[in-house]
C-alpha cells in the first residue's frame, strides 16, 4: 500500500532512531567534552663540565710609575725644588718620544718630617717637610721603556723614585678572544669523552656560562730591578697571559 505523505516523517524518524548510536548523557546535555591529557615527553639527561683555557702573547706596551721627592726647610720650599724637579722629569719624558695623553700625576703631597730629641724621651719636633709626587707614564713604542726610565733619572738625579714598571697589551681583545676559544674546545672535549664513557652520545650545548675572571695579568717588573742606573736600564718584557673558564651544560642522546 502507498506511503501517504502524512505518513511519511514518523516513518523516516524511526529509521534515524534504529541506525544511530545513542550519545552520552553529558553530550546529550551539550555538556562539555575534555580529551585526555598527553603524556609529556621526559626531559634528556644533561652533562655539566668545565673548560679552561689560556692564550699569552708578547706585551705591546709599559707603564713607568715613577716619583720625585724633595726635601725643604718649609713646606713652601720643599715643594718649591720638588716642582722643579717634577718639571725636569717631564720634560725628559716628553722628549723621550712619550705623548702628553700617555703622562698622568698619579699623587702629590706634602707633610712634615719629625724627628725625637737627643735625649731619651724627648718631646718629638718637627725637623722639616718633605714633597713628594708621582707619575704614570705609558711608553707605546715597548722598545724604548729603558730609555725612558734612564731619561727620568739623568733629569731628577737622586731624587727620582722609580716603583714599578708593568708590562701589557693595548687591546687585550684579542687576547681574551683566543683565551675563550681555547676554554670552550676544552669543555667540549671533555663533553665527547664523558658521554662516550657512559654509552651516550653527545647532544646539544644547552647553556655555556662565563666565569669572571678579569682581564689578561700584566707582567710587574719590581723597583729593585732599576736601583742601578747609571746605565741604559735593560728591559725583559716577557708574555702576557690570559686565562677564561666556562661551564657548559650537553645534553646527552
Amino acid at each position: 500500500m502507498p506511503v501517504r505523505p502524512r505518513h511519511r516523517a514518523a516513518l523516516v524518524g524511526a529509521l534515524l532512531a534504529l541506525t544511530l548510536p545513542a550519545l552520552p548523557a553529558a553530550a546529550a546535555q551539550g555538556a562539555p567534552h575534555t580529551a585526555p591529557a598527553a603524556a609529556s615527553a621526559p626531559r634528556p639527561a644533561t652533562l655539566t663540565v668545565t673548560g679552561e683555557g689560556r692564550a699569552s702573547t708578547a706585551p705591546d706596551m709599559a707603564t713607568v710609575t715613577a716619583g720625585v721627592e724633595a726635601n725643604g726647610p718649609t713646606a713652601k720650599a720643599a715643594l718649591a725644588t720638588q716642582s722643579r724637579t717634577a718639571d725636569a722629569l717631564l720634560a725628559a719624558v716628553r722628549k723621550a718620544g712619550v705623548a702628553e695623553r700617555d703622562i698622568r700625576t698619579e699623587n702629590l703631597s706634602a707633610s712634615a718630617v719629625y724627628e725625637s730629641g737627643p735625649e731619651p724621651g724627648a718631646a718629638t719636633r718637627v725637623a722639616g717637610y718633605r714633597a713628594t709626587q708621582s707619575f704614570s707614564v705609558k711608553v707605546r713604542h715597548l722598545e724604548r721603556t729603558g730609555e725612558v726610565i734612564q731619561a727620568m733619572a739623568d733629569a731628577a738625579g737622586d731624587d727620582v723614585r722609580i716603583d714599578s714598571v708593568v708590562f701589557d697589551v693595548a687591546d687585550p681583545s684579542r687576547l681574551r678572544s683566543a683565551a675563550r676559544a681555547a676554554a670552550h674546545a676544552d669543555a667540549h672535549e671533555k663533553a665527547v669523552q664523558y658521554a662516550k664513557v657512559s654509552g651516550h652520545k653527545l647532544g646539544r650545548l644547552v647553556s655555556l656560562e662565563e666565569s669572571p675572571n678579569g682581564r689578561p695579568r700584566p707582567v710587574a717588573v719590581p723597583a729593585a730591578a732599576f736601583a742601578d742606573t747609571a746605565q741604559k736600564v735593560p728591559v725583559a718584557a716577557g708574555e702576557i697571559e690570559d686565562e677564561v673558564t666556562v661551564t657548559a651544560v650537553y645534553e646527552l642522546n
